[in-house]
């Protein structure tokens, strides 16, 4: 009987953001013992669920190989409709909220009628919505802050068997995201545009409606999360989640989502959001330097980004070799 030889490096580069994980995490552990304390670790997934909720919704972009960069304009105009409903027309925490979800799906809906519709390509049409959207935000609130009421914070203060509100909506997105993407058959047809999306469409697929869905999908968690993150802050100004859209596609491609469509998945995302926000806490556990913080976020980026760009020609590799010439069949004599 022969044995499979397992190929250390290869199974390495599959599962290089789990294994960046677990490095930085005993980095980190290693440096700090504050690091380790479980209340320190649940105040990290807690912070990380607001762009673990947008990189979920990013990944269904990414997959169809899309890409959505106002999903932080979409996050602060959502909350600022929602927040002025709740001043000015008295209306309640969940109300506001089912009003965050609407207007952020509709911000979706807007970006995929360009890009379906129009035929504008996604990087062109999500920067110009990226700044109409805060633009209106801005002139909604005159440029000033908006103050939510005390049920607002109240409303973010709750907890169930000891768990944050933010964590348990991040695990429910995250559920409901696994399930779209690996058991239904609209989860296949986001993978079969993204792979190729000419073979999709002789396939029978409806490539406009599985498009259209997606930024739909991404404009709905944008707005979710911006609602859930406004509840933990209670205030909202012309900053808030300004380059929110850049975290959750570091944190979709971090957890092995290809910026080329087709590979990754809603775990990948989850435990890219985490990576992200375990580095930022680590950096602060270990007192260093706040302007260098950003660039060692940025160089795990880079190696994010590499690492996604070897699976990639070693998925071409892949193709090409099991790809064979058709061979011509001589008539018989």
């Amino acid at each position: 009987m022969t044995q499979r030889r397992v190929n250390i490096p290869q199974l390495l580069l599959n599962n290089s953001t789990i294994v960046l994980f677990i490095v930085v995490f005993l980095i980190f552990g290693l440096s700090s013992p504050l690091f380790l304390q479980l209340e320190s670790i649940i105040n990290i997934i807690k912070q990380a669920s607001f762009t673990g909720m947008v990189a979920i919704g990013m990944t269904f972009v990414l997959l169809t190989a899309g890409i959505d960069l106002s999903v932080g304009s979409n996050m602060y105009l959502s909350s600022v409709i929602a927040g002025l409903l709740m001043r000015q027309a008295g209306l309640g925490v969940v109300p506001a909220l089912l009003v965050a979800m609407l207007v952020g799906t509709l911000y979706g809906a807007i970006n995929a009628f360009c890009i379906v519709r129009l035929k504008i390509i996604p990087f062109m049409v999500t920067l110009g919505t990226l700044v109409v959207g805060r633009g209106i935000g801005t002139a909604l609130t005159e440029s000033q802050q908006i103050d939510f009421p005390e049920t607002m914070l109240a409303f973010g203060q709750i907890n169930v068997l000891r768990i944050p509100m933010p964590i348990i909506v991040f695990a429910l997105v995250f559920i409901a995201g696994y399930l779209i993407l690996n058991r239904t058959a609209f989860g296949r047809q986001v993978y079969a545009v993204g792979n190729d999306i000419e073979v999709a469409k002789k396939a029978g697929i409806n490539t406009d409606r599985v498009i259209f869905l997606v930024y739909m999908i991404s404009g709905f968690c944008a707005g979710l999360a911006g609602f859930i993150l406004i509840s933990q802050l209670g205030r909202l100004d012309r900053s808030f989640a300004e380059g929110r859209e850049f975290d959750a596609i570091a944190a979709a491609v971090l957890g092995g989502t290809s910026l080329f469509g087709g590979v990754g998945n809603a775990f990948g995302a989850v435990i890219g959001a985490l990576l992200i926000q375990m580095v930022q806490a680590g950096l602060v556990f270990n007192s260093v330097n706040l302007y260098l913080q950003p660039m060692v976020r940025a160089v795990i980026i880079f190696i994010a980004i590499f690492f996604d760009s070897l699976r990639e020609a070693n998925l071409e590799k892949l193709k090409r070799r099991f790809i064979r010439p058709l061979e011509t069949t001589q008539p018989n004599g």
